[in-house]
């Protein structure tokens, strides 16, 4: 822990995915940096152990992750490429396949365990003299002046920030202690995450089959076995999660039209309630939000790391901005430059998704007929398909430099 009053240019609150790629992207400007977090990441883990929380990473993360020197050490971790997507409509019977091949890319993305991302980036800041890493800690309250934040922990230390960010989960303290509200709402959903056995090889294909209930997502896994998000109404998720694991891998195999055989259990399952929340405000004088304390998104499409690492790069792109216009690093010419850059982008991304879920929701079958009809037009359709495919793949220009191509 630090000292009594001790004092940093910048101080990210909360060291995970996002929290730590932000550190690594503002470490080396001649900043002062500390990152505080609850626990030190996982450093190892018994051979053939799955995360049971594990992100599908764009090719946008991915960049940024390598010029931050830490996919690297992810690839060597574990990182599962998918060639390939497969999305079908349980009611319709409408479907879509998307393919790397079609666009000349060598895959659509990585799959890859949260804490095998978590990991790679604290070994980077580490070895960052401009950073300090401060673990165990928490915060219980802060106070706002004029040239930043002061910061109280738990065990009544203080520190200072100049700017401080906000990288602490969808149940930001952070947030609630700036007094930034909130607008969104509860899906009435859980996503059930687990680690299965398919009878039948994967084929490096994410797989995806939207039910009336909510939509199942079969990731694949390098060694053959897939990572399991199970999205189902709070109703559904209970019958699911007190079933015997001999029970539960039959309703999977259902659920999953036997797209892979027979589908089994290996290993514990959990459940995360899902909500759509999105922060009325992402900065504050002094202050920025960033990652799930701005924005928390369904997991349909599995794009929430991957907004927050561009959340990440673009203030990291707005402290450059600020550094060379000799502006305060916390001052609103600079935070709002992110906040322009990343809300409307987000909110975008939020809305969209929105829409699916309500639309893959409902199994009245005149909808039903027609979004089958829309996904497989658009299957037949190469220039939509392509758009659709950019921007997973995040291969769009206007990305902030450290994600750009």
């Amino acid at each position: 822990m630090t000292d009594s009053g001790q004092s940093f240019d910048v101080v990210v609150a909360g060291g995970g995915m996002v929290g730590a790629a932000f550190a690594c992207a503002a470490s080396g400007k001649g900043l002062s940096i500390a990152l505080i977090e609850a626990r030190e990441p996982v450093r190892d883990w018994p051979a053939g152990e799955v995360d049971l929380r594990v992100s599908a990473l764009s090719r946008a993360s991915q960049r940024l992750l390598t010029r931050l020197g830490a996919w690297e050490r992810i690839a060597e971790l574990g990182a599962s490429p998918y060639r390939q997507m497969r999305v079908w409509d349980a009611v319709g019977g409408g479907r879509i396949h998307f393919d790397s091949a079609d666009l000349g890319e060598p895959d659509l993305g990585h799959i890859v365990e949260n804490r095998v991302v978590q990991l790679a980036l604290w070994e980077r800041l580490e070895s960052a003299p401009d950073v300090s890493l401060i673990c165990p800690a928490g915060i219980v309250d802060m106070e706002r002046h004029t040239q930043g934040t002061n910061l109280l922990f738990t065990d009544g230390r203080r520190l200072d920030a100049r700017l401080l960010v906000g990288a602490d989960g969808r149940d930001s303290l952070i947030r609630e202690l700036a007094g930034i509200e909130t607008e969104g709402r509860d899906y009435g959903q859980r996503a059930i995450v687990a680690t299965i056995h398919p009878t039948d090889w994967h084929q490096e294909t994410a797989w995806q089959r939207f039910l009336p209930t909510g939509p199942l997502a079969l990731l694949p896994l390098a060694d053959g076995r897939c990572s399991i998000v199970w999205s189902a109404t709070d109703e559904r998720a209970a019958q699911l999660l007190a079933m015997d694991d001999l029970a539960f891998s039959e309703e999977l195999t259902q659920a999953s039209e036997s797209c892979l055989g027979r589908l089994t259990l290996d290993g514990p399952r959990a459940a995360v309630p899902l909500r759509l929340q999105h922060a009325k405000h992402y900065v504050q004088p002094g202050l920025a939000l960033i990652g799930d304390a701005a924005h928390a998104i369904h997991p349909l499409a599995g794009q929430g790391v991957n907004l927050g690492f561009l959340d990440a790069a673009e203030l990291a792109a707005a402290l450059d901005l600020a550094l060379a216009h000799r502006r305060e690093i916390g001052g609103l010419w600079t935070l709002r430059h992110y906040e322009r850059a990343r809300r409307g982008d987000n909110q975008l991304m939020l809305g969209a998704m929105d829409a699916l879920k309500r639309l893959f929701s409902n199994d009245q079958q005149p909808l039903a007929s027609l979004r089958s009809l829309g996904l497989s037009a658009t299957d037949r359709l190469p220039p939509l398909k392509r758009l659709f495919m950019d921007r997973a793949l995040g291969l769009s220009q206007d990305l902030p430099p450290l994600a750009r191509p």
